[in-house]
Formats: C-alpha cells, sequence, structure tokens
C-alpha cells in the first residue's frame, strides 16, 4: 500500500542527494533503505533511498532531561509538537520522465519544499526491474552503502508476489557479483544477509 500524502518537504538538495524535513515519524513515514520519490516536475520525479534518520538536536528536550522523570504526556506533547524537524538523509538512485524510469544521477536535483513522497509497490516493482543504481550505492563513500542495498533489497522483494521473490533476489545477487567480484569478503557479507529463505 502506498501513501500519496507528502511525508516532508526537501530543505536542501544537490545532484547526489537530499535532506528533507518531516516533523514527526508516523509509521507511514519512510523508514531506513526504503525507496522514496521527489515530483519535481509535472512528468519528472527524482527517486532515492534512505540513508540516514537523525532526530536534531532540541533545547526543550534538553530541560525536559534535566527534571529527571517526565510524565507521559509531557513526552508525547513534545513528540508530536516538535519546532524542530527530523532530518531525513536521501542518496539520489534515479528518475523518471514520463513512463520511462532511469537509474542514475538526475538532470536537476529537487528544489527547496518540494515533496518527499514513499513509493508505492508498483513504483518499486517497475524501479528494480534493472539493477544498475546498485552501482550508484556501492560507490557512495558518504553512507553506510551495504547496509542501505541489503534493506532496500529486502523491502523490495517484499513487494513482489510469492512465486517471484525468489528468482528477484537471486538476480540482484548475480548483478552483485558481477559488480563486487574484487571485493569477495563484501560481496558475501551482502549475499548472506539477502539470503532467500
Amino acid at each position: 500500500m502506498s501513501t500519496v500524502l507528502p511525508i516532508g518537504w526537501v530543505l536542501r538538495a544537490s545532484t547526489v542527494g537530499f535532506t528533507v524535513g518531516c516533523r514527526v515519524l508516523q509509521p507511514t513515514t519512510p523508514h531506513f533503505g526504503d525507496l522514496v520519490k521527489v515530483p519535481v516536475a509535472d512528468d519528472v520525479s527524482v527517486f532515492g533511498l534512505i540513508y540516514n534518520v537523525q532526530v536534531q538536536d532540541d533545547p526543550a528536550v534538553r530541560q525536559l532531561i534535566l527534571v529527571g522523570e517526565m510524565e507521559t504526556e509531557a513526552i508525547l506533547d513534545q513528540r508530536e509538537n516538535r519546532l524542530v524537524p527530523i532530518e531525513v538523509s536521501v542518496l539520489v538512485v534515479g528518475y523518471q520522465r514520463g513512463k520511462q524510469i532511469y537509474q542514475g544521477l538526475p538532470p536537476q536535483p529537487p528544489l527547496s519544499l518540494d515533496t518527499l513522497i514513499l513509493c508505492s509497490d508498483a513504483d518499486i516493482r517497475a524501479f528494480t526491474q534493472t539493477l544498475d543504481y546498485f552501482r550508484l550505492v556501492l560507490n557512495s563513500a558518504q553512507i553506510p552503502a551495504d547496509e542501505v542495498l541489503v534493506t532496500n533489497l529486502r523491502r523490495a522483494a517484499e513487494v513482489y508476489p510469492p512465486e517471484t521473490r525468489r528468482q528477484f533476489l537471486i538476480g540482484a545477487g548475480r548483478e552483485l557479483a558481477r559488480l563486487l567480484s574484487f571485493d569477495l569478503v563484501r560481496l558475501d557479507n551482502i549475499l548472506r544477509r539477502i539470503r532467500p529463505v
């Protein structure tokens, strides 16, 4: 199931990644490794993988901590009415123009206040028909690349019908073997964690 409601809004962006602010983590908020997208024009969207979720320092929380014991109502109030946004960092892995999906860096990044949307199951299946985005993830030194890729592949496999999940993961394993043939320890670590059950 997908949501068309905005999850958050772009705070800053570059061609290779962007950061989104959202008020509170909800069950529908994207998680680490999720595929998300930002519509940037009528027929163009930028796809990315979440590689970090950061709760910013909040002076009010510091004051509450100094009080010692806190009442449940005060904690809930602080979490639901935060003044400091939660920041979600996203690695760009592709874009869509019309119905065509391209895995690679887009011509332009999202703009400030563009909305972040959680990809639908159909979006995930369409995006993962090819796996060229693996190279972008594996070569990104500023992120926990292996963790992002493992989590992303597990989630992507869940949206495939049960009879094709194994085939999807085996195809992903083959592509990883091609890309990581020079680093067998790293390859083995990833393959063991995405192995079909």
